[in-house]
């Protein structure tokens, strides 16, 4: 059954900015992580943002770090993912994860334990 359903993929011109949202349906599910990952063609899935429920400690990769922000609303059990800047190199699928990874496999795609389906951003250049 579906447990992470993502939204607010689509197209955009570089330097344009673009907002994911991900919403845990299984609202009893308290995972320690929300987090980001992406998958280019024939590239393998890679880390791009991370947020503890408990604290708020948020993680990026090199790559997104100060153009993409990641954030949380417990109430709606939603996470978010802005984006902006966006550049041609960013263009992926882009995956919705929930997991309790310990911290120092926060950005390990294998520590988590749900996925969301996958929605695709294209940035043309």
């Amino acid at each position: 059954q579906v447990q992470l359903v993502e939204s607010g993929g689509g197209s955009v011109q570089a330097g344009g900015s673009l907002k994911l949202s991900c919403t845990n349906s299984q609202r009893s599910a308290n995972w320690r992580n929300m987090a980001w990952f992406r998958q280019a063609p024939e590239k393998e899935r890679e880390f791009v943002a991370a947020i503890r429920r408990s604290g708020g400690d948020t993680f990026y990769s090199t790559s997104v770090k100060g153009r993409f922000t990641v954030s949380l609303d417990k109430t709606k059990d939603t996470v978010y993912l802005q984006m902006n800047d966006l550049k041609p190199e960013d263009t992926a699928v882009y995956y919705c994860a929930a997991g309790n990874p310990i911290l120092s496999a926060t950005m390990t795609a294998g520590t988590y334990r749900v996925w969301g389906q996958g929605t695709q951003v294209t940035v043309s250049s």
